[in-house]
């Protein structure tokens, strides 16, 4: 029996393809880029370190207490150096461009820092904000050139800057998201490498607890992140002020965890868990109400002559906590926090005794804690 075999007709003949090819690139514009980042490179090489100020207490405690004082920068705040880190994380991604404006949704610090290089690369910058914000902190924006716009409802200023970004064709920066993993957390002069370096010499210098208040996330990540690289044994303290839901997501493990009014503790606490808030890095966190805070501000200024914001006194109030157990427990060792800010920005606030009034707070047990235990090394809490 025959097969009869039937082949398939030839394949026509492949047509050759071009290569696409899109060039974007554009001299005038990556000018301008290589000189902004020139720019705000320079604004670093031209500070000096922030300095780490002790804290008095006892000798005969064996323990040393530190503030990173980064009220000195040239915007005087902690948010000097997060600013820095988004401009050029922006940059460098091609996120900020000539003419449009840059847009950030802040409660201030941040605000007036990224106002400061915003001028410094010649681009307009507008903060959104809530409308309780200091009118300081207002003015300040406006000094480096910013504007403000003010929003009502806290949980809003994300949606608004976006909006407005859009509107305008502008870059909204979102520190909220971004502070995490604009900063080099293994080094290259962070926070956390200044302060090792700066604890050096001293008779503890690996800290027993770093204490650091969250707005962002991103300081305590930075820190956190550092600390475990470097294979140090410091643990990290994140106080989280009233009106806040940081604590309350850390110890329920909920990453939908909300707060549905403001902090009265300008620059920190949060009504939404943040992006740049990174819950596993951190070991420890404390509430802090806002009466022992605004107490531990004024604790401070006595002890060292300095005014200081709110957030700088909810780092301290928690740091002397840790210190009163390492007394109970007869530990030695170290324990360093940050000094946020400068308190002038809140003379009608913290240390204004009509709007303490007004906000129904009671300072006096809280200064007695303090005064008890830097008197006696116990600690009573108040109310207890």
């Amino acid at each position: 029996m025959s097969t009869t075999r039937t082949s398939a007709a030839p394949a026509a003949a492949a047509t050759a393809a071009t290569t696409a090819d899109v060039d974007r690139s554009d001299a005038e514009y990556r000018a301008w880029l290589k000189d902004a980042v020139r720019k705000v490179q320079a604004d670093a090489n031209r500070s000096a370190d922030t300095h780490l100020l002790r804290f008095p207490l006892p000798e005969e405690w064996g323990i040393d207490l530190y503030l990173k004082d980064e009220s000195t920068h040239p915007t005087g705040s902690l948010k000097h150096r997060l600013a820095r880190s988004l401009f050029l994380y922006a940059l460098c991604n091609g996120w900020i461009r000539p003419g449009r404006p840059v847009i950030e949704a802040s409660s201030g610090s941040t605000a007036v820092s990224e106002a400061y290089f915003a001028k410094l690369i010649g681009v307009p910058f507008i903060a959104v904000m809530p409308r309780t914000t200091s009118p300081e902190k207002c003015r300040l924006i406006e000094f480096h050139g910013g504007a403000c716009h003010f929003v009502d409802d806290p949980m809003k200023m994300y949606e608004e800057s976006a909006d407005l970004a859009a509107r305008t064709g502008g870059h909204y920066m979102d520190q909220f998201t971004y502070a995490e993993r604009a900063t080099d957390w293994r080094g290259n002069n962070n926070i956390a490498e200044s302060i090792y370096q700066q604890l050096r010499l001293e008779r503890y210098p690996e800290p027993a607890w770093i204490v650091a208040t969250a707005g962002t996330g991103g300081t305590s990540a930075t820190i956190a992140r550092y600390v475990h690289y470097m294979q140090h044994d410091t643990r990290v303290c994140v106080p989280d002020p009233e009106n806040s839901c940081f604590f309350d997501g850390w110890t329920a493990d909920d990453p939908g965890a909300t707060s549905d009014c403001g902090s009265r503790i300008e620059g920190i606490g949060r009504p939404r868990m943040e992006p740049s808030f990174v819950p596993g890095a951190i070991d420890r966190m404390m509430k802090v109400p806002d009466a022992a805070s605004v107490a531990a501000c004024r604790a401070l200024e006595r002890a060292i002559g300095r005014k200081a914001g709110g957030s700088t006194g909810t780092g301290l109030w928690s740091a002397l906590k840790i210190v009163a157990e390492m007394v109970a427990e007869g530990r030695t060792g170290s324990v360093v926090t940050l000094l946020c800010d400068p308190g002038d920005r809140y003379l009608d606030k913290y240390y204004s005794d009509d709007w303490v009034a007004a906000q129904g707070l009671d300072l006096a047990p809280y200064a007695e804690t303090i005064e008890t235990l830097l008197a006696t090394g116990t600690w009573r809490e108040p109310g207890a």
